[in-house]
C-alpha cells in the first residue's frame, strides 16, 4: 500500500489539517467530496415500492434459518422455523413451514413441512402437506408423502412415495 492510500483502495486526504480539525477525521478514508468543495444533495423522493410486496412481507414476518455452503448441522431438531434453507448439510428432524435445499445442499432425517422445495439432494422421511417441488437437479429418497406435486424433467424420487389424502393433511395440522 503507498503513502496516502487507505483501505480498499481509497486515497487518504494528506493535505494539512485545518484549525480545530480532530485527528480522527484526517486519518478516515477520504469517500468523496472535501467540506469545502461539498457535493450537490439529491431532492428527497419516495421510496420505491417493491414489485411483490406481499412476497417480502411474507419474507419479512417469518422466522428464516440458513445453513450456508461448507456449513455441515449434524444431530440436530429444528422447530419454530418457518423457513430452512440449506446450502450445506443437514442430518435433522423438522418442523416447519417450508423446507429449501439448494443445488449443492444436502438435507438427511426427518421432515414435515407445509412446502419442500428440492434443488440438491433430500434422503429420508419427508412429509410436505401442501406441495413437494423437485427441481431438474434435485434428487429425493426415501419415505416421501405430499399434498400436491411437480416434478422437473430430471429430477429423480426413489423410495416409498405416495400422496396425502384430505384426511391426513388435516389430521397433521391439527
Amino acid at each position: 500500500m503507498k503513502y496516502g492510500e487507505g483501505i480498499f483502495n481509497r486515497t487518504r486526504d494528506t493535505r494539512p489539517l485545518p484549525p480545530g480539525q480532530p485527528l480522527a477525521a484526517a486519518n478516515a478514508p477520504s469517500l468523496g467530496p472535501t467540506p469545502a468543495h461539498p457535493a450537490p444533495r439529491p431532492a428527497a423522493s419516495a421510496p420505491a415500492a417493491s414489485p411483490e410486496p406481499a412476497a417480502r412481507a411474507d419474507e419479512a414476518g417469518g422466522s428464516k434459518l440458513i445453513v450456508g455452503p461448507n456449513i455441515k448441522l449434524k444431530g440436530v431438531e429444528i422447530h419454530d422455523c418457518d423457513t430452512l434453507v440449506v446450502e450445506g448439510r443437514v442430518e435433522a428432524t423438522m418442523v416447519s413451514r417450508s423446507i429449501q435445499i439448494a443445488e449443492h445442499g444436502a438435507f438427511e432425517g426427518k421432515v414435515d413441512v407445509d412446502i419442500a422445495e428440492i434443488r440438491g439432494t433430500f434422503n429420508g422421511e419427508m412429509t410436505a402437506r401442501k406441495k413437494l417441488v423437485i427441481h431438474a437437479s434435485g434428487r429425493v429418497g426415501g419415505k416421501i408423502r405430499y399434498g400436491k406435486m411437480l416434478v422437473q424433467e430430471g429430477g429423480e424420487m426413489t423410495g416409498d412415495i405416495g400422496a396425502l389424502h384430505e384426511a391426513q393433511v388435516t389430521l397433521a395440522k391439527g
